[in-house]
């Protein structure tokens, strides 16, 4: 079942825009700093291409938000939904921007500066401004884009249930005598029929290829007898899906049904541990003393799970020493795996949000080891 939206209107961006400016001041912080990137799409809708010409939006508490643009983006920038919410500030070719700028901050001030933003940029503004400093967004503010509204976990959902069922239907298309780029661009065509309108990555690991966590599909063709990692995802209505699921190309043996049941076992579990006042670290825990407990606690090689908005990878982490209390409205994933080298590797993905008594999944695809042709 598709999902229509009502877009998000200059009065929802104002009113981000103001809760940001409020958290920076709560912070100790004189003002936010955002480049183009998720952060600045979550705030305004503006998405422009991030080129080197500095484009920057200016929060501060008690002031109106201004956006500073090249000159020959103006246009564009003044068409986005959140322009009737802030003021646009222009520069041209050939001045400098770090000069338009600099009057919007406190010259001794502290200021937030998403991650993504250039170097090039913040260096030229410490020019102008020497006595100012600054401090990254995910340090400083790492709730920004955590917790989402209803109509943010609704766009999720929809994202959730078309990465669902292209899964179900990539389960159809037949596997063996194929290269992983084959199945990769299935999965790319299947996100998009699916109204998937960005496919971030399509990892298609088949055989010794699926101990690598970030496998990008390549030439190797798939063999009767692999285990295949899958794990796809993108952005529909401007938020995104990701999810993982581990097929087995004919009959698995008894080992590699074995690891692939540790591995659900690890994902259930870190799913249970997901509840409102435990810590990010309490999801990896739970997740990994499973695989741990089995013996392959040296074969599971990443973090159990990150945040998930309006970009596929975003703060908060599941991840040992990550303190950070669960409230209801963060999304992550859960996503425990195994990985031997040289052999095969399994992994299992949910996108999951957190409840007032516990958590709810959008991806709801069985999660059993699929045989595939």
């Amino acid at each position: 079942m598709d999902h229509d939206f009502d877009p998000f209107t200059a009065a929802d961006y104002a009113a981000r825009m103001a809760a940001a400016a409020q958290a920076a001041a709560d912070a100790g912080l004189a003002g936010l700093l955002v480049a183009p990137g998720p952060d600045l799409a979550h705030l305004t809708g503006y998405r422009p291409v991030d080129t080197e010409r500095m484009t920057l939006l200016v929060l501060a508490a008690g002031q109106d938000p201004v956006l500073v643009v090249p000159a020959l983006e103006a246009p564009d920038a003044a068409k986005s939904p959140g322009a009737g919410a802030l003021t646009l500030r222009d520069w041209a070719d050939g001045k400098n921007p770090y000069a338009v700028t600099s009057p919007l901050l406190d010259v001794t001030g502290r200021f937030g500066v998403s991650d993504n933003a250039w170097a090039l940029h913040l260096l030229g503004l410490q020019r102008e401004l020497p006595a100012t400093s600054y401090a990254s967004l995910s340090d400083a503010l790492p709730m920004l884009r955590a917790v989402k509204d209803e109509r943010e976990l609704a766009r999720l959902a929809a994202a959730g249930e078309a990465a669902d069922a292209a899964y179900e239907q990539i389960l159809h298309v037949p596997f063996a005598g194929r290269r992983e780029s084959d199945v990769a661009a299935d999965l790319d065509a299947l996100l998009r029929v699916h109204g998937h309108s960005q496919v971030d990555f399509t990892v298609v690991g088949s055989g010794p290829n699926g101990a690598n966590p970030h496998h990008e599909a390549g030439d190797r063709v798939i063999r009767h007898g692999d285990m295949v990692v899958l794990d796809f995802g993108g952005l529909k209505h401007g938020y995104g899906s990701d999810i993982s699921r581990t097929v087995h190309v004919g009959e698995p043996t008894e080992e590699e049904q074995r690891v692939h049941d540790i591995v659900r076992e690890a994902q259930l579990a870190g799913v249970a541990a997901a509840r409102p006042g435990a810590a990010c670290q309490d999801v990896d825990r739970a997740a990994r003393a499973v695989i741990t407990e089995f013996g392959y606690g040296e074969q599971f090689i990443h973090r159990t799970g990150h945040g998930i908005g309006v970009t596929t990878h975003e703060p908060p982490y599941m991840v040992e020493g990550e303190e950070q209390p669960l409230v209801p409205g963060m999304c992550f994933s859960v996503e425990p795996g195994i990985y031997l080298p040289g052999r095969f590797g399994v992994r299992i993905e949910d996108i999951i949000t957190v409840t007032e008594n516990g958590c709810r999944s959008f991806n709801n695809a069985s999660r059993e080891l699929a045989l595939v042709e």
